[in-house]
Protein backbone atom coordinates (compact mmCIF):
# COMPACT_ATOMS: atom_id res chain seq x y z
CA UNK A 1 0.00 0.00 0.00
CA UNK A 2 2.64 2.12 -0.04
CA UNK A 3 2.89 2.97 -3.41
CA UNK A 4 4.63 5.68 -3.39
CA UNK A 5 8.06 4.20 -2.11
CA UNK A 6 7.72 0.73 -2.86
CA UNK A 7 10.39 -0.38 -5.96
CA UNK A 8 7.48 -1.78 -8.52
CA UNK A 9 5.44 1.47 -7.83
CA UNK A 10 7.35 4.41 -6.96
CA UNK A 11 8.15 5.34 -10.51
CA UNK A 12 4.69 5.14 -11.32
CA UNK A 13 3.77 8.14 -8.74
CA UNK A 14 3.39 11.56 -9.42
CA UNK A 15 2.79 13.16 -5.96
CA UNK A 16 2.76 11.98 -2.67
CA UNK A 17 -0.22 10.29 -2.52
CA UNK A 18 -0.40 6.69 -1.76
CA UNK A 19 -2.88 3.67 -1.55
CA UNK A 20 -2.71 4.03 2.24
CA UNK A 21 -3.59 7.77 2.02
CA UNK A 22 -7.44 7.09 1.43
CA UNK A 23 -7.61 2.94 2.07
CA UNK A 24 -6.28 2.97 5.60
CA UNK A 25 -4.35 0.62 6.82
CA UNK A 26 -4.14 -1.02 3.73
CA UNK A 27 -8.17 -1.15 3.17
CA UNK A 28 -8.93 -3.00 6.04
CA UNK A 29 -10.98 -0.86 7.84
CA UNK A 30 -14.56 -0.47 7.50
CA UNK A 31 -14.21 2.79 6.20
CA UNK A 32 -15.46 3.89 2.86
CA UNK A 33 -11.86 3.28 1.42
CA UNK A 34 -12.40 -0.24 2.76
CA UNK A 35 -10.81 -3.14 0.32
CA UNK A 36 -12.79 -5.89 1.65
CA UNK A 37 -15.53 -6.98 -0.73
CA UNK A 38 -14.35 -4.73 -3.67
CA UNK A 39 -12.92 -7.82 -5.97
CA UNK A 40 -16.16 -9.36 -5.81
CA UNK A 41 -17.57 -6.64 -7.59
CA UNK A 42 -15.38 -7.36 -10.86
CA UNK A 43 -15.81 -7.13 -13.36
CA UNK A 44 -18.06 -4.45 -13.51
CA UNK A 45 -19.01 -1.65 -16.26
CA UNK A 46 -17.73 1.76 -15.98
CA UNK A 47 -19.22 4.57 -17.67
CA UNK A 48 -15.83 6.44 -17.49
CA UNK A 49 -14.14 4.27 -19.44
CA UNK A 50 -18.03 3.07 -21.64
CA UNK A 51 -16.42 -0.60 -21.02
CA UNK A 52 -15.81 -3.40 -18.61
CA UNK A 53 -13.73 -2.82 -16.09
CA UNK A 54 -11.62 -5.51 -14.16
CA UNK A 55 -9.93 -4.92 -10.71
CA UNK A 56 -6.53 -4.71 -12.78
CA UNK A 57 -8.08 -1.65 -14.82
CA UNK A 58 -9.73 -0.31 -11.72
CA UNK A 59 -6.30 -0.39 -9.69
CA UNK A 60 -4.52 0.81 -12.32
CA UNK A 61 -6.39 3.81 -13.36
CA UNK A 62 -6.22 5.46 -9.79
CA UNK A 63 -2.22 5.72 -10.39
CA UNK A 64 -3.62 7.95 -13.22
CA UNK A 65 -6.14 10.22 -11.59
CA UNK A 66 -5.18 10.15 -7.21
CA UNK A 67 -1.41 9.74 -7.80
CA UNK A 68 -1.27 11.50 -10.71
CA UNK A 69 1.63 9.25 -12.45
CA UNK A 70 1.75 6.48 -15.03
CA UNK A 71 -1.03 3.86 -15.62
CA UNK A 72 0.74 0.22 -14.56
CA UNK A 73 0.81 -1.61 -17.59
CA UNK A 74 -1.52 -5.14 -17.42
CA UNK A 75 -0.27 -7.98 -16.09
CA UNK A 76 2.66 -6.24 -14.78
CA UNK A 77 4.24 -7.80 -11.45
CA UNK A 78 2.95 -4.65 -9.55
CA UNK A 79 -0.70 -4.63 -11.38
CA UNK A 80 -0.93 -8.34 -10.30
CA UNK A 81 0.24 -7.99 -7.11
CA UNK A 82 -2.21 -5.19 -6.33
CA UNK A 83 -4.89 -7.43 -7.77
CA UNK A 84 -4.11 -10.39 -5.74
CA UNK A 85 -3.48 -8.59 -2.41
CA UNK A 86 -7.49 -6.89 -3.14
CA UNK A 87 -8.82 -10.07 -4.09
CA UNK A 88 -7.47 -11.86 -0.84
CA UNK A 89 -8.79 -9.23 1.30
CA UNK A 90 -12.20 -10.52 0.03
CA UNK A 91 -11.64 -14.43 0.73
CA UNK A 92 -14.47 -16.32 1.86
CA UNK A 93 -17.09 -13.69 0.07
CA UNK A 94 -20.01 -14.57 -2.24
CA UNK A 95 -19.53 -12.91 -5.46
CA UNK A 96 -21.59 -10.27 -5.57
CA UNK A 97 -21.15 -8.20 -8.77
CA UNK A 98 -22.07 -4.45 -9.10
CA UNK A 99 -23.92 -3.72 -11.99
CA UNK A 100 -24.27 -0.12 -11.33
CA UNK A 101 -20.62 0.78 -11.21
CA UNK A 102 -17.08 -0.41 -10.62
CA UNK A 103 -16.99 0.04 -6.72
CA UNK A 104 -17.19 -1.76 -3.60
CA UNK A 105 -20.75 -2.86 -3.81
CA UNK A 106 -20.88 -1.93 -0.19
CA UNK A 107 -20.46 1.62 -0.74
CA UNK A 108 -22.88 1.74 -4.03
CA UNK A 109 -25.50 4.05 -2.17
CA UNK A 110 -22.85 6.12 -0.88
CA UNK A 111 -20.20 6.76 -3.25
CA UNK A 112 -21.32 9.28 -4.02
CA UNK A 113 -23.80 10.14 -1.81
CA UNK A 114 -26.83 11.42 -4.09
CA UNK A 115 -28.05 13.77 -0.94
CA UNK A 116 -24.88 15.99 -1.88
CA UNK A 117 -25.80 16.62 -4.97
CA UNK A 118 -28.34 19.39 -4.39
CA UNK A 119 -26.16 21.07 -1.70
CA UNK A 120 -23.40 21.24 -4.47
CA UNK A 121 -25.42 22.25 -6.92
CA UNK A 122 -26.40 25.78 -4.53
CA UNK A 123 -23.33 26.36 -3.52
CA UNK A 124 -22.03 29.84 -3.34
CA UNK A 125 -19.06 31.82 -1.35
CA UNK A 126 -20.61 31.69 1.45
CA UNK A 127 -20.11 27.43 1.69
CA UNK A 128 -16.67 28.21 0.83
CA UNK A 129 -15.93 30.43 3.45
CA UNK A 130 -17.65 27.83 5.71
CA UNK A 131 -15.35 25.28 4.18
CA UNK A 132 -12.72 26.93 5.32
CA UNK A 133 -13.64 27.96 8.70
CA UNK A 134 -14.07 23.82 9.15
CA UNK A 135 -11.15 23.05 7.33
CA UNK A 136 -8.93 25.21 9.75
CA UNK A 137 -10.73 23.64 13.23
CA UNK A 138 -10.67 20.14 12.02
CA UNK A 139 -8.83 19.24 8.77
CA UNK A 140 -5.53 21.71 9.15
CA UNK A 141 -3.65 19.85 11.80
CA UNK A 142 -3.67 16.90 9.72
CA UNK A 143 -3.46 18.06 6.12
CA UNK A 144 -1.76 21.68 7.02
CA UNK A 145 -3.35 25.23 6.86
CA UNK A 146 -1.61 25.41 3.29
CA UNK A 147 -3.04 22.37 2.14
CA UNK A 148 0.05 20.58 1.59
CA UNK A 149 0.56 17.82 3.61
CA UNK A 150 2.47 17.05 7.56
CA UNK A 151 3.07 13.67 8.84
CA UNK A 152 0.05 13.27 9.93
CA UNK A 153 -1.90 13.30 6.09
CA UNK A 154 -1.34 13.69 3.09
CA UNK A 155 -1.98 16.99 1.10
CA UNK A 156 -4.57 17.59 0.17
CA UNK A 157 -4.42 20.26 -2.67
CA UNK A 158 -1.28 21.88 -4.45
CA UNK A 159 0.88 20.16 -6.57
CA UNK A 160 1.71 16.86 -5.03
CA UNK A 161 -2.18 16.13 -4.21
CA UNK A 162 -4.66 14.54 -6.38
CA UNK A 163 -5.31 15.86 -9.81
CA UNK A 164 -8.67 17.19 -11.56
CA UNK A 165 -8.92 13.46 -12.91
CA UNK A 166 -9.24 11.66 -9.69
CA UNK A 167 -12.81 10.93 -7.75
CA UNK A 168 -12.02 13.17 -4.52
CA UNK A 169 -11.52 16.27 -7.01
CA UNK A 170 -15.50 16.24 -7.66
CA UNK A 171 -17.15 18.01 -4.99
CA UNK A 172 -19.97 15.66 -4.65
CA UNK A 173 -17.72 12.55 -3.88
CA UNK A 174 -15.21 14.43 -2.33
CA UNK A 175 -18.14 15.81 0.02
CA UNK A 176 -19.07 11.94 0.51
CA UNK A 177 -15.37 10.38 1.73
CA UNK A 178 -15.71 13.62 4.43
CA UNK A 179 -18.94 12.51 5.88
CA UNK A 180 -18.08 9.13 6.08
CA UNK A 181 -14.39 9.14 6.99
CA UNK A 182 -12.96 12.61 8.71
CA UNK A 183 -11.71 13.37 11.02
CA UNK A 184 -10.17 10.51 11.15
CA UNK A 185 -10.86 7.91 13.64
CA UNK A 186 -13.99 10.57 14.32
CA UNK A 187 -16.16 11.05 11.21
CA UNK A 188 -18.71 13.71 13.03
CA UNK A 189 -19.39 16.63 10.45
CA UNK A 190 -23.34 16.97 9.17
CA UNK A 191 -23.51 17.01 5.49
CA UNK A 192 -23.92 20.40 5.30
CA UNK A 193 -20.40 20.55 6.47
CA UNK A 194 -19.08 18.07 4.27
CA UNK A 195 -20.10 19.33 1.56
CA UNK A 196 -18.88 23.18 2.37
CA UNK A 197 -15.69 21.52 3.55
CA UNK A 198 -15.12 19.59 -0.03
CA UNK A 199 -16.23 22.90 -1.43
CA UNK A 200 -13.25 24.70 -0.25
CA UNK A 201 -10.65 22.05 -0.74
CA UNK A 202 -11.66 21.24 -4.24
CA UNK A 203 -11.73 24.99 -5.26
CA UNK A 204 -7.85 24.95 -4.62
CA UNK A 205 -5.43 24.42 -7.51
CA UNK A 206 -4.70 20.94 -7.98
CA UNK A 207 -3.18 19.42 -11.32
CA UNK A 208 -4.58 19.11 -14.46
CA UNK A 209 -5.95 15.84 -15.49
CA UNK A 210 -5.35 15.15 -19.33
CA UNK A 211 -5.50 10.83 -19.91
CA UNK A 212 -2.95 11.05 -22.53
CA UNK A 213 -0.29 12.33 -20.46
CA UNK A 214 -1.03 9.80 -17.88
CA UNK A 215 -0.47 6.64 -20.22
CA UNK A 216 2.90 4.97 -21.62
CA UNK A 217 3.21 5.37 -25.36
CA UNK A 218 1.25 3.07 -27.30
CA UNK A 219 3.62 0.57 -27.96
CA UNK A 220 4.78 0.12 -24.60
CA UNK A 221 0.82 0.62 -22.54
CA UNK A 222 -0.03 -3.28 -23.75
CA UNK A 223 -3.92 -3.37 -23.69
CA UNK A 224 -5.76 0.20 -22.41
CA UNK A 225 -9.61 -1.37 -21.69
CA UNK A 226 -11.47 1.96 -22.50
CA UNK A 227 -13.01 3.33 -25.08
CA UNK A 228 -12.57 6.47 -24.01
CA UNK A 229 -8.94 7.92 -25.11
CA UNK A 230 -9.04 11.60 -24.57
CA UNK A 231 -10.19 12.96 -21.22
CA UNK A 232 -9.41 16.46 -19.58
CA UNK A 233 -10.28 17.97 -16.93
CA UNK A 234 -9.44 21.33 -14.59
CA UNK A 235 -10.88 22.72 -11.42
CA UNK A 236 -12.27 25.12 -13.40
CA UNK A 237 -14.24 22.32 -15.25
CA UNK A 238 -15.11 20.47 -12.18
CA UNK A 239 -17.54 22.98 -11.13
CA UNK A 240 -18.63 24.20 -14.48
CA UNK A 241 -19.58 20.88 -15.40
CA UNK A 242 -22.44 19.60 -13.83
CA UNK A 243 -22.78 22.00 -11.07
CA UNK A 244 -22.71 24.71 -13.31
CA UNK A 245 -20.70 26.90 -10.75
CA UNK A 246 -18.32 29.79 -11.57
CA UNK A 247 -14.86 28.77 -9.65
CA UNK A 248 -14.57 32.37 -9.14
CA UNK A 249 -18.01 33.58 -7.77
CA UNK A 250 -16.90 30.46 -5.37
CA UNK A 251 -13.77 31.20 -4.05
CA UNK A 252 -14.57 35.17 -4.63
CA UNK A 253 -11.33 35.74 -6.49
CA UNK A 254 -9.92 35.21 -9.98
CA UNK A 255 -6.86 32.77 -9.38
CA UNK A 256 -7.45 29.65 -10.49
CA UNK A 257 -6.65 29.39 -14.60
Amino acid sequence: MHTDTHPLTKDLVGNKLQCNSCHFDGGKTKSLGSFIGTARAFPAYSKREKSVQTLQDRINNCFMRSMNGKRPIIDTEASVAMAAYITWLSEGLPITLNSKKPVNPYFTKVWPNKKTNPLVKKATHKNYLSGKNIYMDQCSDCHGENGLGTEDGPPVWGPDSYNTGAGLSKPNKMASWIKADMPKDDPSLTLQEAVDVAIYIDAQEHPDFDLVKHLFPKEEMGYYNSKVLTEKHTVRSNFKKPWNLDIDIIRGDHKIK
